[in-house]
């Protein structure tokens, strides 16, 4: 799925704090960079180096737990943020489960890697819910998120939701030109800088 997708999937998780009365834009924030965080790891160990299903999900519920004990070491607002940080990392890793996997043509379904699950030691297998990353079930998703994620959010976050939205169709415009285009590219590289391109991109555009 796209980040952008998990970004506002993030968000919209987030939004509780507001629906529960406790109004935090520290929270909000939280969960929209916890939701982008994982895909940090673009380019070095994608979906694995950043993607940590079940110990995200541990280290969140031991956030929430902390937020609710009253001698809690760390500033409410704070921790709230960082709560929400870590279940919408957990939530993202979890989800790319749902989706293609990690080929750069994913709609073809040829890879069995989804996610890398570090606790159980071997990578999780896509389901293909949402076939591939930039599908048009994946921005129905994102636009899904993005109704909550718009409403409880302001200011500069509500400005970053709409934004996130205009990228995320933009993307999936282009999704599959990408990879022709990549081709294009990689083909015309020199070999001193095609040491530097993550082994995955040039197995698959040679």
């Amino acid at each position: 799925m796209m980040a952008t997708t998990h970004a506002l999937v993030g968000l919209a998780l987030a939004a509780v704090s507001v629906v529960s009365g406790d109004v935090s834009p520290l929270a909000l924030w939280g969960g929209f960079l916890g939701g982008a965080f994982p895909d940090l790891d673009l380019y070095a160990g994608h979906r694995k180096t950043l993607h940590f299903p079940v110990y995200y999900g541990v280290a969140a519920v031991a956030a929430f737990v902390a937020l609710a004990l009253p001698l809690a070491a760390v500033p409410g607002p704070w921790l709230a943020a960082l709560a929400f940080f870590l279940l919408a990392a957990a939530v993202h890793s979890a989800m790319d489960a749902l989706g293609g996997g990690l080929e750069l043509r994913p709609w073809e379904g040829t890879s069995e890697r989804a996610v890398y699950s570090h606790f159980h030691r071997r990578w999780i297998r896509p389901r293909r819910w949402i076939r591939y990353d930039g599908a048009p079930e994946d921005l129905a998703l994102a636009l899904v998120a993005a109704g909550p994620a718009w409403y409880f959010a302001e200011g500069l976050l509500q400005q970053a939701v709409v934004a996130v939205v205009v990228v995320s169709a933009g993307y999936v415009l282009v999704r599959k030109r990408m990879v022709h285009l990549a081709e294009a590219l990689v083909a015309r590289l020199p070999d001193p800088v095609l040491q530097w391109v993550p082994e995955r991109f040039v197995a698959d555009l040679h």
